[in-house]
């Protein structure tokens, strides 16, 4: 079945390429390209988006709708071919799409566009375009200022080609021309006529470099420099915090090292103290563990997502606008590596002497996708109340759920069987003694809370910077190109979790404090936190989003991404104190 479903995996997602390859998009002066428009909506609210005929525009005689991929659905396009008619290298001064009556509902429609600011996004030989439905005038000359809203009816495309290839495509409103504007305050009926021009241009640009402008804004020398800026900044904080490991907790460790060989040789009946004391309960099981070693499933799955997504990345995968290819990479490489999950949560759970393996698969699948599940399910009932276009078809869920069913599943469950079948043994230095060691009452900054509020914030300061450039990439209309940046600062954020988590973790120790099992992880996944914490910032400070709609979506998926995040980090954080927890003990004598 897993054969199976991997296979109906392939082909479902085999329409994921953009086609843009050195065979294609050959054209002779006349031919027909079509021109595909795709949605409208709100400029500030890039999740709140609509059909291009849900505003009262003209449509085609016949509507003729473009095959999308998996990953173009889900990011919400809906492409129909447009009723202007672009033939190449075929110049036009001012050709009429259609006249029609508006009425006083289609005015007031087209009046609330231009008040919220609306957009527009077409599609021409795969270069997307973008302009806005109209515009707001103030009459400075009237008493009390006054508001006109105005409609562009005319809009002027401007292609630029090299030889029998299309280059640059772009779309605007002449906004000298008062005859190509028609007024919308009123709530009347009026009589309107779209028209458009078309100016062709040649250039010797390469058709292999025509994606190079939506990257020109990310790349620019002010970007990069502060781009490079947040990497040192981050290296700095790497540098301090390994500096700090180096020179205080080596050398504290270097001391219990010697002081315990002396209390070996010396004094084999003096009474033990510091992180050696505990060692007969350092390494007993955690309290629940069978939720324990889930997230640890759950966080090994999503960090190896992330680095196959990276090395996607910067092999070039990701170009700009290559529509729906980062939708399509998420889904595939979740269901294939949900493998990684059974397996490593299974294993771990034989490992501690579990005996529920099968409960403990199912809490590992359903651990993540359960929330994210449920989140999807209000926020595409959201989009469907508001015939947004985020809202999914039924036959796209119909889709993810044979995924889900035909791949994930089955290979969630062969992984499973493998890790119990796998028959490793929990590697622990020292033997646990039967009862538990009471834990000496610590001091309130000693607590699980203040803690954590440590741990986040240093690795969250490493990738603040660089946090601002993805919100407004994936919240905005910026575009994010600069992949070996991101893929160094999420290095150095690994690294940061690891090495803070390890501090903490041998303090308390330090402390006798033996349960630090469930501290290091979520030590490690406190950084979730911080980011989510920063959502709030940037939607209520820095973001221009409003409605309840765009809220949604907004704190939605990005409690989703911050609990993945926590999972992520926290598995990275409780591995490398276990590492150092293995290593410590491993160096002196235990009885």
């Amino acid at each position: 079945m897993a054969i199976a479903g991997f296979l109906l995996l392939l082909f479902l997602c085999s329409g994921v390429t953009v086609q843009s390859d050195a065979s294609n998009h050959k054209y002779k002066p006349g031919d027909p390209v079509p021109l595909y428009v795709n949605k409208v909506g709100p400029f500030h609210n890039p999740s709140e988006t609509y059909r291009y005929f849900d505003l009262p525009f003209c449509p085609p005689a016949h509507l003729t709708e473009k095959k999308e991929a998996l990953g173009e659905v889900l990011n919400g396009d809906r492409l129909v071919e447009a009723a202007y008619k672009l033939d190449f290298r075929v110049d036009k001064d001012s050709d009429v799409v259609c006249k029609k009556r508006l009425s006083r509902d289609e005015v007031a429609s087209f009046r609330n566009a231009v008040i919220k600011d609306y957009y527009f996004q077409m599609i021409y030989d795969d270069l997307p375009l973008w302009g806005f439905v109209g515009k707001i005038e103030k009459d400075i000359k009237a008493d009390v200022p006054e508001f006109r809203y105005l409609l562009y009816k005319h809009i002027h495309f401007e292609a630029i080609y090299n030889k029998d290839r299309i280059i640059e495509i772009s779309v605007q409103a002449i906004q000298g021309e008062p005859n190509h504007l028609v007024d919308v305050t009123e709530d009347k009926g009026i009589d309107l006529e779209l028209t458009y021009s078309v100016k062709w241009k040649e250039t010797d640009t390469p058709f292999e470099k025509r994606m190079g402008k939506y990257s020109k804004t990310s790349a620019l020398p002010h970007h990069l420099e502060i781009h490079w800026f947040s990497i040192l900044n981050s290296c700095v904080t790497v540098l301090l915090l390994t500096g700090f490991l180096a020179t205080i907790l080596m050398r504290v460790l270097k001391n219990d090292f010697v002081k315990y060989s002396h209390d070996e040789d010396v004094a084999d009946d003096q009474e033990e103290t510091g992180w050696k004391y505990i060692h007969g309960d350092v390494f007993r099981y955690p309290k629940h563990k069978s939720l324990f070693v889930a997230i640890l499933g759950c966080g090994t799955q999503l960090l190896a997502l992330a680095m196959f997504i990276f090395i996607l990345s910067l092999v070039g995968v990701f170009y700009p606008y290559n529509r729906g290819a980062l939708f399509t990479a998420l889904v595939v490489i979740y269901a294939l590596t949900s493998g990684i999950a059974g397996y490593t949560a299974t294993s771990f759970y034989s490992q501690l002497e579990g005996t529920n393996w099968v409960r403990n698969l199912l809490l590992t699948g359903c651990l993540f996708c359960g929330p994210l599940f449920l989140t999807f399910c209000f926020l595409n009932t959201v989009a469907i109340v508001y015939s947004a276009t985020a809202a999914l078809p039924f036959g796209t869920i119909v889709v993810i759920v044979l995924i889900w069913s035909l791949v994930t599943s089955p290979l969630l469950v062969l992984g499973g069987i493998a890790g119990k079948n796998s028959k490793a043994e929990f590697q622990a230095p020292c033997r646990t003694t039967k009862y538990p060691r009471e834990i000496p009452p610590l001091p309130w900054y000693r607590g699980t809370i203040p803690q954590m509020a440590m741990a986040g914030f240093l690795p969250f300061s490493a990738i603040y910077i660089e946090l601002h450039y993805i919100f407004a990439s994936v919240w905005g209309h910026k575009i994010y190109t600069i992949y070996s940046i991101l893929f160094i600062v999420f290095i150095i954020l690994i690294i940061v979790t690891a090495f803070i988590t390890v501090a903490l973790t041998y303090f308390q120790l330090a402390a006798e404090d033996h349960e630090w099992w469930w501290r290091s992880l979520l030590y490690g996944g406190s950084t979730g936190f911080f980011i989510f914490g920063y959502c709030l910032y940037y939607y209520y400070v820095r973001s221009d989003m409003s409605g309840f709609m765009q809220t949604s979506f907004f704190f939605g998926y990005m409690a989703c991404i911050c609990y993945g995040f926590f999972l992520m980090l926290g598995t990275v954080g409780f591995r490398a104190s276990l590492l150092f927890v293995r290593h410590i003990y491993r160096s002196i004598k235990c009885e």
